[in-house]
């Protein structure tokens, strides 16, 4: 069974005084192993609730979110906490990196949680630092990086855990044209060499066009768009 991750019928709503705004309205969408997604909308529409609920970092109002046959809903925070930690690598537009560790410290020191060894922590995280092609900026602290290898270094922290799937929410929204396609570039051959799955939120067409299938998310309703034959970088 190729399908990963799936969203059933997912709806969200806020309260707001007295009146009850339906953000999401019954999303649905399936992702498979090697798949490349991305999601398109308007500011507002919802697109960072709708992935942070696929990252369990949220949860629906209804519907359900079910990973690998099973419903988030159903299993216990501890068990949600190991699911975000192993099965999932988030990128923001934020990079959110600790100012006072380098980059390789920043990339491993969040694995340090599931116990393993500091050493091998480290191989795995110069290894990632290469791909992403910071291999020469290990010991460099994020006011030493520009914008696009801070960013390069959240893609790297992402992968640390060997994730299933990559959640990136506007990755490189806050990057020039030239510095966004080359780490668009990096990220998508980084999924595509190691068999991840991305799902991206972005308001860039040419972003999107790079991916496998183009959603767009407008009234609260999911809708296929756009399938490439081939998801491909440019």
């Amino acid at each position: 069974m190729n399908n990963i991750l799936k969203a059933v019928e997912i709806k969200k709503n806020y309260i707001d005084g007295e009146r009850v705004l339906e953000v999401l309205c019954g999303v649905n969408l399936e992702l498979n192993k090697g798949d490349c997604i991305a999601i398109m909308g308007a500011s507002g529409a919802g697109k960072s609730t709708l992935l942070h609920i696929l990252g369990g970092l949220d949860f629906p109002t209804d519907g359900s979110v079910i990973a690998n046959e099973i419903d988030l809903k159903n299993i216990s925070e501890n068990q949600l906490a190991e699911y975000r930690n192993k099965k999932i690598g988030f990128v923001f537009q934020f990079h959110h990196l600790l100012p006072e560790f380098s980059a390789l410290e920043n990339v491993f020191l969040p694995s340090l949680i599931r116990g393993n060894k500091k050493g091998q922590l480290i191989e795995r995280a110069k290894l990632l630092l290469q791909q992403v092609g910071l291999g020469d900026r290990l010991n460099h602290l994020p006011s030493q990086l520009s914008g696009g290898e801070q960013q390069r270094v959240a893609i790297a922290r992402a992968l640390m855990n060997n994730p299933d799937i990559i959640l990136a929410d506007e990755p490189t929204g806050n990057l020039d044209e030239k510095t966004s396609d080359a780490v668009m570039n990096d990220l998508i051959n980084i999924i595509r060499t190691n068999q991840k799955s991305l799902i991206i939120v972005t308001h860039e067409h040419k972003i999107a066009e790079m991916m496998d299938k183009i959603f767009l998310l407008k009234d609260g309703v999911l809708t296929l768009i756009k399938e490439n034959t081939k998801g491909v970088t440019s």
